[in-house]
């Protein structure tokens, strides 16, 4: 039942053989080809004569893009271009030097002056550090006089120089620092700038694949570098979907491409790229990254995690969750253990992690929604006689997402209905109210985190992850789950519902008229506890607790 083949984890592009083949002979597509936003909003920026002086542009914020940014302006003017890496009042304005009299000696030109008539583009961060050479720079933007610094303030001009300058200005960070931006500059979309963005990556499909291609050819031929096999291509074309993070999309960053190639030429032979040259520069990547992931599986393998991959279990699920650690380069997957345990009470559910202050919003969210929905699908008239207390083991960090709401609520029923479930299966994914599964990120870190504990502990063939279906196009897997998916010695389970769901992980419906479902189980020990527990009236039990 919604088992998944090999293929369905691996992005498949055969469809586009016809054009790869004709890789050779693609006409070339460069940068500003790829990007049709940024290109028709240059072309409007370096138009306008009287408004909108600026140009904020949505982009990595590193020195090769600003670099760029000055070549496209270089091919579309013949007017000045500066590019700045760093700056103060002085080099913005210039400086000047008088002697005892007045007069001025010494003249240095500044950026603006340099720029004239011309454009200067800058990151935003520069602006952000020196937020008073930003109001002298935005005076000069909007027509206003401005003089150049006084080196030595102790002699001063008979007559202090004052300019104009026709200059624009281009300023590129990521998001958060536009933010910062708008921040200080308030009306900074108000008859003063323009926007756009670098978009990092292309949507792939039949009309956009040679464009692709060609962009490829582009960059390669650009930075002289070897050219691109069919099956190299394709390599590559994986490794860009998990880089994406989907199968119908490619990266367009230019560096995320030259970092593959200028490490894949060190060992490549006849100036040619080929599929196993791509795939042992990821593979190196990967172990140079692989530190930590190997310290956290070391302690599920030596006992000091407690990570169950074999057996059943009453309450107790693996979900699985992606770690970031500050100042490591790549998130890593990881199983944690799920637990619930049930008690009498009033129908609450009790999340340890926000209690303790460990859940975030999102996840608390996802508890609340979870709660919601088995409420619905019991039907009760009133609370449950029980209360649940739900926790990540062994958890000492934040918990946030509610990725893990499908694995909470697993852990959950199966206390409820004391129907166990298969330690064999991870659980990731997302639930609505009304019982529908929903995406999630981080899927291939995640089924690659639980793969490597149930491999190094022993494959039982039956292991597996259930997922999302709406996931399957996010995933792109490293080749050893793919090849142990391909054996059969691990198995994905894509699922749209929690009905779906529950009979793969705990091997009996979620509803139904067979008493052997989930919810029929739930609701016997419901109607069990009220006909035990409560034989006799309100009355009656208040006189017997004097008894």
């Amino acid at each position: 039942m919604n088992q998944e083949t090999w293929r369905a984890v691996v992005p498949q592009y055969s469809n586009f053989d016809d054009a790869i083949n004709q890789f050779p002979n693609l006409p070339f597509v460069d940068f500003i080809e790829l990007q049709p936003r940024l290109n028709r909003t240059l072309s409007t920026f370096v138009s306008l004569t009287r408004f909108n002086p600026l140009l904020v542009i949505n982009s990595p914020d590193n020195v090769f893009y600003r670099s760029l940014m000055v070549e496209l302006l270089r091919n579309r003017t013949d007017m000045a271009v500066e590019k700045t890496e760093s700056i103060n009042m002085t080099s913005l304005l210039g400086s000047y030097t008088a002697d005892e009299l007045g007069n001025i000696t010494v003249s240095t030109q500044g950026l603006l002056e340099k720029a004239n008539n011309g454009y200067i583009v800058i990151s935003v961060n520069l602006l952000l550090a020196n937020p008073a050479s930003w109001q002298h720079l935005k005076a000069a933007l909007m027509g206003d006089y401005v003089s150049p610094v006084n080196s030595n303030p102790a002699r001063q001009a008979k007559e202090i120089p004052s300019n104009r300058y026709n200059v624009k200005l281009i300023v590129m960070g990521d998001r958060s620092q536009i933010a910062d931006l708008e921040y200080v500059e308030p009306d900074l979309y108000h008859n003063l700038a323009l926007y756009t963005e670098i978009e990092q990556d292309l949507l792939l499909d039949e009309t956009t694949i040679e464009q692709y291609l060609g962009y490829l050819r582009w960059i390669t031929d650009t930075y002289k570098l070897p050219t691109l096999t069919s099956k190299a291509i394709h390599r590559l074309m994986i490794a860009g979907a998990r880089f994406t993070e989907d199968q119908g999309y490619m990266p367009a960053d230019i560096q995320w491409y030259l970092s593959i190639f200028e490490e894949s030429a060190l060992s490549v032979e006849n100036n040619q790229f080929t599929y196993e040259d791509f795939d042992q520069t990821i593979a190196n990547r990967y172990y140079r990254q692989a530190y930590l992931p190997q310290r956290a599986l070391s302690d599920i393998l030596n006992g000091q995690v407690i990570i169950e991959t074999d057996g059943e279990c009453v309450g107790q699920v693996n979900g699985l969750t992606v770690v970031d650690v500050a100042g490591h380069p790549e998130s890593y997957g990881e199983p944690a253990r799920i637990s619930c345990v049930i008690h009498f009470g009033d129908g609450d559910i009790s999340d340890v992690e926000r209690k303790a202050e460990l859940g975030g919003n999102l996840h608390a969210k996802g508890m609340m929604i979870m709660q919601a929905f088995v409420s619905s699908a019991l039907q009760l008239d009133e609370p449950l006689p029980y209360s649940a207390s739900v926790v990540f083991e062994q958890s000492y960090s934040e918990v946030d997402g509610d990725s893990a709401t499908l694995a909470e609520l697993c852990s959950f029923v199966s206390a409820l209905s004391e129907y166990p479930i298969n330690q064999q299966i991870a659980v990731t994914g997302a639930v609505d109210q009304l019982g529908r599964v929903q995406a999630v990120g981080g899927l291939n870190e995640k089924i690659e985190g639980f793969y490597h504990v149930c491999k190094h502990q022993g494959l039982t063939g039956s292991q597996g992850v259930i997922l999302p279906k709406s996931n399957l196009k996010h995933l792109a897997l490293h080749t050893d789950v793919v090849e142990s998916i391909q054996a059969g010695e691990f198995h994905i389970w894509s699922v749209e519902t929690v009905d779906e769901a529950i009979p793969i992980i705990m091997g009996k419906p979620f509803r139904g008229d067979d008493e052997t479902s989930v919810i029929s189980k739930i609701a016997e020990r419901i109607e069990n506890f009220e006909r035990h527990e409560h034989p006799q009236g309100i009355v009656e039990r208040i006189k017997n607790w004097f008894v």
